[in-house]
């Protein structure tokens, strides 16, 4: 089998990443997060915080202008502007690195909007990994201790930057199944079982 890529978009506090993180490391294969930022600002020679200020999120674009400016990103598309340090030449610079990497490895990544920039490459599988709003509230005031009003307030206000930043350069809803090769649920199949369908689906698409 040659490399392949699977792409993860999740909802905050559904165990995407958890998943993601158990994926690669039954598939042995690298695991991108953040790591993705540090590679961007290496290949660009921009400082990673600006990369980590424009993470999944538009940082100093207004919504109206995110409504007007649907599908600024083209895939195919990645000219640098002359604002070099502009959220759209940011994330073109991300772009380019997600795809030199499908290119020559195999590799677990997690969100941004990497299943839209590899939408036209054949070693892909993009998943999206979602739970109900109280699925999600549980685990998020498990894990950070905090009480149900906060919960609520951090999951809203990631899940609504995901949503504009994924639409702002791509021109897609984020939560649209279509975008997607598999969707699941972590609230009626478990994180394990929901490695096993994506391996499961790895074999599927790519059998020779």
């Amino acid at each position: 089998m040659k490399n392949y890529v699977i792409t993860i978009s999740r909802g905050y506090g559904s165990g995407g990443k958890t998943i993601g993180k158990m994926l690669a490391s039954e598939l042995n294969i690298p695991y991108y997060d953040n790591e993705i930022l540090s590679l961007a600002s290496e290949a660009s020679g921009i400082n990673e915080g600006l990369f980590a200020q424009n993470d999944e999120k538009l940082k100093g674009i207004s919504l109206l202008k995110t409504i007007i400016s649907k599908g600024h990103f083209n895939s195919s598309n990645t000219e640098i502007t002359k604002n070099f340090t502009s959220p759209e030449n940011i994330f073109k610079f991300q772009a380019k690195v997600i795809k030199e990497l499908a290119e020559k490895e195999s590799f677990v990544i997690i969100g941004r909007a990497a299943d839209y920039i590899l939408k036209d490459y054949d070693n892909v599988i993009s998943v999206n990994i979602q739970a109900p709003f109280e699925t999600c509230v549980k685990a998020v005031m498990d894990r950070y201790n905090v009480d149900d009003k906060e919960a609520q307030r951090i999951i809203c206000k990631t899940d609504r930057e995901r949503a504009e930043y994924y639409e702002y350069h791509t021109g897609n809803a984020w939560n649209d199944e279509l975008n997607y090769d598999l969707s699941l649920n972590t609230a009626r199949i478990s994180w394990e079982k929901c490695v096993e369908l994506i391996k499961d689906f790895i074999k599927i698409k790519f059998e020779e």
